[in-house]
């Protein structure tokens, strides 16, 4: 791939990232966040973490299934804008929820399971996006990094689980966030297995291929 090409590429996935803020910012200068403000917002900010997060878990599978080799080179800064999301999500119930009021969130964080998950999901983001750059792969070696960074597995997870503990009943969106998630991680599965066989294969040959006596 072209240098122009995957500038473009990257200029647009900051386009696209920035536009649901940008939107969010517009309804806000217009009033126009609804009856309840605070509970619009920090929606619309969970949604879309969990939509780039969702998006940065599809970059792989698309190599896999397709042969493409572009969408690896966006999946840490779709990685990172998941991140950002998962922050302002987080700030507002900090800043407009609570006030700062920390005895009651770490209450609320005990006593209701969806924030459980969704705390946890927020905190293996963190070591994800503080390892995120090029130096602290070549610090940490290729196979540590990569072995650290499968935690963005659990974070789908948790975030999923946090979503459709949070959802209402009859609200469907939910559980297509987890047959996505669940098709993302089902093709990784698959490819992982796949290239586990071959691999046994491989070292079956020689000593099925031995002449006898040697």
């Amino acid at each position: 791939m072209s240098r122009p090409t995957r500038i473009a590429l990257k200029v647009a996935v900051w386009g696209g990232c920035l536009a649901p803020l940008a939107l969010l910012g517009h309804r806000a200068w217009t009033d126009d966040l609804g009856a309840n403000p605070v509970s619009f917002v920090t929606n619309t900010l969970g949604d879309w973490t969990l939509r780039i997060l969702l998006a940065s878990l599809a970059m792989t599978p698309l190599r896999i299934v397709f042969g493409l080799a572009w969408p690896i080179t966006l999946r840490r800064l779709l990685g990172l804008f998941a991140f950002a999301y998962a922050c302002l999500h987080f700030s507002v119930w900090i800043v407009l929820d609570f006030f700062f009021d920390w005895p009651r969130m770490w209450a609320d964080i005990v006593k209701r399971p969806y924030i459980t998950v969704g705390m946890l999901a927020l905190l293996s983001l963190i070591p994800l996006a503080a390892t995120s750059t090029t130096e602290m792969i070549r610090r940490l070696g290729a196979r540590a990094w990569t072995r650290l960074h499968r935690l963005v597995y659990v974070t789908g997870v948790c975030a999923v689980l946090h979503y459709l503990w949070l959802a209402k009943v009859g609200v469907t969106d939910p559980y297509w966030y987890a047959g996505a998630l669940a098709v993302l991680l089902g093709v990784r599965g698959w490819d992982r297995g796949r290239r586990l066989v071959r691999r046994r294969r491989r070292a079956a040959v020689p000593a099925t291929s031995a002449p006898a006596g040697s």
